[in-house]
């Protein structure tokens, strides 16, 4: 088990990762909201548009047309979420796969939490789509969130065949 001092340098490490994660989400969303109306669509590629939506649910749209609940819903799960993975971070700081998992799943909640706080709604901007289908819009937050569960899957997959 690491020491004390070792565990909070460790925890320092991954919040200014996820420092650097909210950063990114927050700028390029100041970016689109700049730059775009609400509906704009801007396509880049045949695959890929840059869009300004507002998403008042949660991921794909969930719960997007309640009466505004959600709001504050979604931003107290997604403030009880930080702190559980900032106390899990303390705990498993020195776990680089789990860790780095859980410091993209923080810095794409905090990101979107801010939008919730600021907004009242996440503004999403990516587009995919082919073939006449629509990926629902995502953004930097959203990104960091689904890499992060992706990594999770892979520590566990890595943890159940070492034993």
């Amino acid at each position: 088990m690491p020491s004390r001092s070792s565990s909070s340098t460790g925890l320092t490490a991954w919040l200014l990762i996820a420092a650097v994660i909210i950063v990114a989400d927050q700028f390029t969303k100041i970016l689109i909201l700049g730059a775009f109306r609400l509906g704009d669509v801007h396509p880049v590629t045949g695959f890929f548009n840059l869009v300004r939506a507002h998403n008042y649910g949660a991921a794909f749209s969930f719960l997007h047309g309640a009466s505004g609940w959600q709001r504050w819903f979604f931003l107290a799960l997604g403030l009880a979420a930080a702190g559980f993975i900032v106390w899990m971070l303390r705990r498993h700081g020195h776990q680089k796969l789990f860790s780095c998992a859980l410091t993209l799943i923080l810095g794409g909640a905090l990101g979107n939490v801010i939008d919730r706080a600021i907004h009242g709604y996440v503004v999403d901007f990516i587009q995919v789509h082919a073939g006449g289908w629509y990926f629902p819009a995502f953004n930097v937050a959203d990104s960091a969130i689904t890499i992060g569960a992706i990594l999770l899957v892979l520590d566990e997959l890595r943890r159940v065949r070492r034993t």
